[in-house]
């Protein structure tokens, strides 16, 4: 399976007034451009904070999502662009395990009709006793034994990990090529989880089955997964094997990532590179990396723009106190007015002496803080009339490089524009 240039978008709801004069309202970018084989036979993670578009690409790959553009190559088949009815016919081999075994099985069905409907509804088996004799078989592979003794229960008789089992032997009973596993072990207790992961294996061995994995939890994507596909704001960031990305990471995101992971030993004080604030809006996300807010090795080309000197004022202010933010938060409000994504900052202000004053308090900021990434985009500052105007370095969006035996998206690993020392810095 092959996903080209691949795009999920979200029309976010605007109002009627917008609507009637025409105003398209924003857009939420949840799968933005995304390209990845997916090889027979192996396990691919997809890993990254919530709101990264993990889920909504493993929905992509079954149907369950339509993509707004690209492709899904499946044999000859695209499915981003095929009917529901050819879809339906596909999903014998295409099956998802959710993440809430809870909400996956209806409580009235007991497991003998829920493992057993998928077989009805693609008509594979003639008689009740051929089906009961494949739910039975299902059950068993899963762990679900004595098997006839589960025929009978309803979800609410089962324990988390025995539901979760049921809704694997669900997703396996016609005989599917591809599982998408939506972290399949996040609602668990802690004592099943390393039970159910290896569940998973051993059918993936005795079924030849190849797995998309989503996940947060790097430590059992490195646990579970050959490959794995770090994804942030709906791109793929760095792609490749598992022990090579976990070994030596090459993004500024995924060493993030991997620096969080707790450690067991309260006596041990490792060092963390934690990115600073919050994941960015994804209906406005940032120009150029969409990283680069929040990354300590950001430079010229990464994407500046005003809102990353509002961010840095709210930085400032957060370190020095309400008596600086009540004194310059009047001179720094017209950043809010101006355009997303321009290379040019232009802040217009009351007065020639608040011109005066906000182009001083910036130079006062940038000398407090000279190492702030900010500074590395900013080709400088002037004023006139009444207006500041900041320029910054041109910004790009980073497409996927090859670096060692990985794929990242990043302009450090770009050697027409890394800068002096990167290595160093890296």
């Amino acid at each position: 399976m092959e996903m080209r240039d691949l795009e999920v978008h979200f029309d976010l709801r605007s109002s009627a007034l917008a609507r009637l004069l025409g105003s398209a309202g924003e857009t939420v970018k949840a799968v933005d451009g995304v390209n990845v084989l997916l090889r027979r036979g192996e396990v691919l993670g997809l890993v990254g904070e919530s709101g990264s578009g993990k889920t909504t690409l493993g929905r992509a790959l079954l149907g369950l999502v339509r993509p707004t553009s690209g492709q899904i190559r499946y044999g000859a088949d695209d499915l981003a662009s095929l009917p529901q009815r050819r879809l339906r016919v596909l999903r014998r081999r295409l099956q998802m395990v959710f993440q809430d075994p809870h909400a996956a099985l209806n409580p009235t069905m007991d497991l003998r009709t829920a493992i057993g409907h998928p077989l009805r509804i693609h008509g594979l088996v003639s008689s009740r006793a051929e089906a009961r004799d494949r739910v039975i078989d299902a059950l068993e592979r899963v762990g679900l034994t004595p098997a006839h003794q589960f025929l009978d229960k309803l979800p609410a008789e089962l324990s988390g990990g025995q539901k979760q089992r049921a809704v694997i032997a669900r997703a396996i009973i016609c005989g599917p090529e591809l599982l998408v596993a939506d972290e399949p072990i996040s609602m668990l207790d802690m004592s099943v989880r390393a039970k159910i992961l290896e569940l998973m294996l051993d059918l993936k061995r005795e079924l030849d089955l190849t797995y998309v994995y989503i996940t947060h939890d790097l430590a059992t994507a490195k646990f579970f997964c050959d490959r794995v596909a770090i994804m942030y704001l709906g791109r793929v960031v760095e792609l490749g094997p598992t022990e090579e990305i976990f070994a030596d990471p090459k993004h500024p995101y995924t060493r993030a990532l991997l620096g969080a992971v707790p450690d067991p030993d309260p006596e041990r004080r490792v060092p963390r590179d934690l990115p600073r604030g919050e994941i960015p809006d994804a209906a406005a996300p940032p120009h150029g990396c969409s990283f680069h807010p929040r990354c300590p090795l950001a430079f010229e080309p990464c994407g500046w723009e005003a809102r990353d000197l509002r961010a840095m004022f709210e930085r400032r202010w957060t370190r020095l106190g309400e008596d600086v933010f009540a004194n310059e938060q009047p001179l720094v409000a017209a950043l809010d007015d101006v355009k997303v994504g321009d290379g040019t900052a232009r802040i217009r202000v009351p007065s020639n002496r608040q011109v005066s004053e906000l182009a001083g308090l910036m130079e006062e900021a940038q000398a407090e803080t000279p190492d702030d990434p900010l500074w590395r985009g900013v080709v400088g500052v002037e004023t006139d009339d009444d207006t500041v105007v900041v320029r910054f370095h041109e910004g790009s969006d980073p497409g996927l490089l090859r670096s060692g035996g990985v794929d990242v998206a990043c302009h450090l690993h770009d050697p027409r524009l890394r800068p002096e020392g990167a290595e160093r810095r890296g």
